[in-house]
């Protein structure tokens, strides 16, 4: 019987990957006049490595590179300000949830990021704990950010279970052993999700799972 749920954050609790990928692609050609097609940076998040690749084989040093992705962090913060991020019904299946289970968030977004997203949403009141990019030695998909999940529950991995996105994040789950559900997008729908558990297409379904 499963008391605890560990959720990703971007693209299970909030709609942000479309205004992540913006703002890499904006940032790739004001730096480096390099385009990047959708299908092409699915492929890179798929595969975990990084968009700045591209930069690198053009012979772009490492200090251009961090300046680019300064300014990508910047125009996803400004999109973070000013687009609706919310997924319907999100909220009132959490309330629903967190009246018969203890729920936690396991993201890999920097905290800064983390805070401009949840300022006015409400979805961290229905939460005990949110981990971040710098709570962790290892990002997903090494199992150590789930493994934490579990540390702050003090919780047994078969009580437990993943709520998640991408092929990073169901890697970081399995490699954790805790069962894992893939929730459908249209920004990971092609990754390689054959260790999962469950999936679902919106978050008001895992009620059922969970049942």
């Amino acid at each position: 019987m499963k008391k605890y749920i560990l959720f990703d954050n971007d693209g299970v609790l909030v709609h942000t990957e479309p205004l992540y990928f913006k703002a890499n692609i904006m940032a790739l050609q004001e730096y480096f006049n390099i385009s990047l097609e959708f299908e092409e940076y699915m492929k890179i998040m798929s595969e975990g490595t990084t968009v700045w690749q591209k930069a690198f084989e053009k012979g772009f040093s490492q200090k251009e590179i961090e300046k680019a992705k300064n300014q990508r962090n910047e125009y996803y913060q400004n999109f973070l300000r000013t687009e609706n991020i919310l997924i319907p019904q999100v909220k009132e299946v959490l309330e629903k949830l967190s009246k018969k289970y203890k729920m936690g968030i396991v993201t890999t977004s920097r905290r800064v990021d983390f805070e401009i997203i949840h300022k006015n949403l409400g979805i961290v009141d229905y939460m005990d704990f949110v981990l971040s990019e710098e709570d962790y030695n290892f990002a997903k998909p090494h199992p150590e950010p789930y493994l934490k999940g579990l540390e702050m529950f003090k919780a047994d991995k078969d009580e437990t279970i993943v709520i998640e996105d991408s092929t990073r994040g169901l890697s970081s789950a399995y490699k954790a052993g805790i069962q894992c559900v893939i929730v459908k997008n249209e920004f990971t729908i092609t990754q390689d999700f054959s260790k999962a558990s469950y999936f679902i297409d919106t978050l008001s379904e895992l009620e059922t799972i969970l049942n």
